[in-house]
């Protein structure tokens, strides 16, 4: 099924990070969320964190992707991802093990 991209940064994974501030602090890390066609993000979640906002800010790890690969990416992390990134559909800037942790930030919203 696919998810609103637009709305799961501008809505969802905001109210998740308050509702489990903790929890998105554990992740440890900023992102920097680029969706071409549909967005940019930034998202702290890291001890001077948590938040989710519209915009473009230095961040340790900078995903760059398009909107229906995300699609993929967001539906299942850990298989789809090394599959876009080998591909070359989705580009990792900064620290690509931070790529990794990307499952724990879609699975708070869950």
């Amino acid at each position: 099924m696919a998810v609103d991209t637009k709305k799961l940064f501008d809505e969802e994974i905001p109210a998740a990070i308050a509702g489990n501030p903790d929890g998105a602090k554990e992740i440890g890390a900023k992102y920097q969320m680029n969706i071409t066609g549909v967005g940019e993000w930034f998202i702290d979640v890291s001890e001077s964190g948590p938040s989710c906002k519209a915009g473009n800010e230095a961040a340790d790890c900078t995903l760059t992707i398009a909107d229906e690969d995300f699609q993929k990416l967001f539906e299942n992390p850990q298989a789809n991802g090394m599959q876009l990134y080998m591909s070359g559909k989705l580009k990792v800037a900064g620290n690509p093990m931070l790529a990794m942790k990307l499952q724990k930030l879609f699975a708070l919203k869950g």
